[in-house]
């Protein structure tokens, strides 16, 4: 009884920022430490009901094919900071235009993009492209068709999430993924019982039903508890576009360095070395998100919970946070090199003996990837929420350009091996790690007004 109690006053005890971020933290940790399991039970089934080499094929094509999500030239981002921001000050008719505006314009682009596709599509040859047989040429070519169209329809519907997250209960957010993410999977079980292995089915599989429940999401929340900022024609406003992509835009080429790693990452495997490589990549590299994906489900409230102090002249606040969240990297650092130690006997136990070799090196750069990264992510996702972007916006167009050029060097002049891409990823890292927590300590301690650190 005792226990329960002095669990009940932890999360009573604090501010209200304070308290909605441990509700939060709270809730998020329970949906997607299912949501994890799920997705590491997709993997061995999906291998299985088609091959390691199709599914190198699947994770190629969507890598390639998610770069559309680079059309909405940060306009989702964008919104998250200005929603919250207008919510932090009670214009509630500002952020229904912020989403009104949002959801017209990030429509206009997704539907361009998919008839824009669906045209170029035909003149595709993937099986040069990708380095597959051309016997799976129209396979493929069908495949990519379904995969754009299903991506589309996410980046409009999707933008209910962002919403949410916005508003600083980003474990509503992550219930939506969890539960078409569940639809999914037994949607591949029971072909897996009933047909032959298919990477149309598989398409159809993973992108119909979540794409149909966020247009249920859409509907239920905006009927509910977000009726105040259901978007609406004449809401839709493009001087407040503008205001949105001004910000956005530095986040559209933030999140062109982040896709630059990791979707040119399968391209350059899959064209220098073998689709099965893909495979194995991607299984080594799901093995250690996990660990980052647990340390996300705690530090998911910081961005918006920091917008929201840093508007209010709460610099303590978020000072106290950072601190709290470096100490709570602690232990899963550790874990991560537990994870290490015995990676090779957990891929033999999730995907059966021997089905995909992967090397120590492919592990251990994908641990130091992650574990630099969940750092990072601490100093970045304030600096995000802040919305203090011109020295990371710079930072991220140097390190994607040196990224390249440097996989390309180890793979063509030193001839190494498929984890040297996952080293390039991690040395031009080096504003998360380096740049940022400087920057955080400009922007709170030192406090220069004028200076490049808060632009």
């Amino acid at each position: 009884m005792q226990i329960a109690l002095n669990i009940l006053n932890f999360f009573k005890d604090g501010d209200s920022r304070t308290v909605a971020v441990k509700k939060n933290v709270a809730g998020n940790f329970l949906i997607k430490a299912f949501s994890m399991l799920v997705s590491f039970i997709i993997v061995p089934i999906t291998i299985n009901y088609i091959n390691p080499t199709q599914y190198g094929i699947w994770l190629t094509l969507t890598s390639m094919i998610s770069w559309v999500s680079l059309l909405d030239v940060g306009l989702t981002q964008g919104l998250r900071n200005k929603f919250a921001e207008a919510k932090a000050k009670g214009d509630d008719v500002l952020a229904k235009i912020y989403v009104s505006t949002t959801y017209f314009y990030i429509a206009i682009l997704f539907i361009a993009v998919w008839f824009l596709f669906f045209i170029v599509n035909n003149f595709i040859d993937w099986s040069t492209l990708i380095n597959i047989p051309i016997t799976l040429n129209n396979e493929v070519k069908m495949l990519a068709f379904i995969i754009i169209t299903y991506f589309c329809l996410q980046f409009i519907f999707q933008i209910i999430k962002t919403i949410i997250i916005a508003d600083q209960k980003p474990a509503m957010a992550s219930l939506i993924d969890f539960i078409g993410q569940v639809v999914s999977l037994l949607i591949i079980y029971i072909f897996t019982l009933v047909t032959e292995g298919s990477l149309i089915l598989l398409g159809l599989a993973i992108g119909v039903f979540p794409v149909l429940f966020l247009v249920i999401a859409n509907i239920y929340f905006f009927s509910g508890d977000y009726n105040t900022y259901k978007p609406e024609l004449k809401f839709v406003k493009k001087e407040y576009r503008n205001e949105l992509m001004g910000l956005g835009l530095k986040f559209f080429v933030l999140q062109l360095a982040g896709m630059i790693q990791y979707s040119s990452s399968l391209f350059l495997i899959a064209r220098y070395f073998d689709t099965s490589e893909v495979t194995s990549y991607n299984i080594a590299f799901k093995y250690f998100m996990t660990l980052q994906g647990i340390f996300l489900i705690f530090l998911a409230p910081l961005w918006s919970s920091s917008t929201d102090a840093y508007f209010k002249g709460d610099y303590k606040w978020i000072i106290s946070t950072v601190k709290n969240y470096l100490f709570i990297l602690l232990p899963f650092l550790g874990m991560g090199v537990i994870m290490l130690i015995f990676a090779n006997q957990f891929y033999d136990f999730w995907l059966g003996k021997d089905v995909v070799e992967i090397s120590y090196k492919v592990s251990l750069y994908s641990f130091i990837f992650f574990a630099s990264g969940m750092f990072a992510s601490i100093f970045v996702n304030v600096i995000n929420g802040i919305g203090a972007l011109k020295v990371q916006f710079y930072s991220s167009i140097i390190t994607s350009v040196g990224f390249i050029l440097l996989a390309l060097f180890f793979i063509l002049i030193l001839n190494l091996p498929v984890w040297s891409i996952i080293l390039a990823s991690i040395i031009s890292n080096v504003y998360g790690y380096l740049i940022a927590p400087i920057q955080l300590y400009q922007i709170l301690i030192v406090r220069k007004l004028n200076s490049i650190w808060f632009k």
